[in-house]
């Protein structure tokens, strides 16, 4: 189930299937968007002429 389709679950069943209710929820999206656009690449760069 994606994200789209949780919303449109009533609060009983959203905290049947997530464990938390949607105001909760809420609040974790932000907090995971947020640290997903300060999210560094990492790994080492490519090698030029490969």
């Amino acid at each position: 189930m994606n994200y789209e389709e949780l919303q449109k679950l009533t609060p009983k069943e959203f905290k049947r299937y997530c464990g938390v209710h949607q105001e909760t929820f809420s609040h974790m999206v932000k907090i995971v968007k947020a640290e997903k656009i300060l999210q560094k690449k990492s790994g080492r760069p490519r090698r030029a002429g490969l």
